[in-house]
């Protein structure tokens, strides 16, 4: 089979398409016939090796750990899966990813794709839907009536999280850049913050009960979103390299968020993207064979806000 891998940690040019060995599967896992897997900002530090501690891979690697497919061969002990089903989902960091023509995955992984949306576009779903969705529910325990801030609201999570909060009544706050405040404010935001020329934390409209930050800021930055959190409050924090602070004086807990695959969430998620609920949003398509090249666009800033989705069948 065809699979995009590295062999050694380092930049963009360590990924190889080439030919790779397809993979068997064992007691408790499935064989999946890629439709499409997706690009995320962990899969380029995974290749860079500035994750050895917490995610051991082994080499060679393949990278892409959202997966959609077709089911093609089980192994022992699965049940309530058929060859044939179209699935989706989140795959183990530690394991091979999707990036490949076939991808051996734990069957309780996995869940029923979307009907209405294209097999590779459901790619785009699981990892981000499931860290906005444990992030707002999960940790901040988002209720309706509540205040909520999303910084930096223009990226794939960022979308989810907007529409989940949306959906579960909150007042959402969004700072965007001027390349996805449209999509933001399509997306549900009550207001949406230009974070290139406001300060946000002059320019937000009063105090929140949850900050959920998306963004690369500097610490200083994330340190003074705390000051916009009413007592009592959350900062939940997705940029794990740097701890989330919190203010014990004010009751006001920081949060640092590891996303997990749930499959039961991701059914969830699903349910609401086929009720129309819930937008997929795919800000950009391309062939496995310009993996290489789209982790060399992410390492130079030049990505699209929004999912980048790896086509591996042609029209899917």
């Amino acid at each position: 089979m065809k699979a995009v891998r590295f062999h050694q940690y380092g930049d963009p040019d360590v990924l190889r398409y080439e030919d790779a060995e397809q993979p068997v599967p064992g007691a408790g896992q499935v064989l999946v016939r890629v439709a499409a897997t997706s690009f995320n900002p962990v899969d380029a530090n995974i290749r860079a090796g500035f994750m050895q501690g917490p995610i051991p891979v082994t080499l060679p690697h393949t990278p892409g750990i959202d997966v959609a497919g077709t089911v093609d061969a089980l192994g022992d002990d699965v049940t309530g899966i058929q060859v044939g089903d179209q699935v989706v989902g989140f795959l183990p960091m530690a394991g091979p990813g999707a990036a490949a023509e076939y991808v051996v995955a734990p069957a309780e992984a996995l869940t029923p794709a979307p009907k209405s949306v294209t097999p590779a576009d459901a790619a785009a779903l699981p990892l981000v839907g499931l860290t906005a969705w444990q992030a707002l529910f999960e940790h901040a325990e988002l209720t309706a009536g509540q205040r909520l801030l999303v910084n930096g609201a223009g990226g794939a999570v960022g979308g989810y999280a907007v529409q989940l909060a949306k959906q579960a009544g909150a007042h959402v706050i969004a700072t965007a850049g001027p390349r996805s405040s449209l999509r933001v404010t399509a997306e549900g935001a009550d207001e949406v913050i230009d974070h290139t020329t406001a300060d946000v934390v002059a320019a937000v409209s009063g105090p929140v009960d949850v900050v959920l930050n998306l963004a690369p800021v500097e610490p200083a930055q994330l340190a003074a979103l705390l000051g916009l959190i009413r007592p009592g409050g959350v900062l939940v924090n997705t940029t794990v390299w740097m701890p989330a602070p919190g203010d014990e004086e004010r009751d006001v807990r920081g949060i640092d968020l590891f996303v997990r695959s749930d499959a039961e969430q991701l059914a969830h998620l699903v349910e609401l993207v086929d009720a129309g609920e819930l937008r997929v949003e795919v800000a950009r398509r391309i062939p496995l064979a310009e993996l290489p090249t789209l982790h060399a666009d992410a390492a130079a800033g030049a990505l699209p806000s929004g999912k980048v989705v790896v086509t591996l069948t042609p029209n899917a």
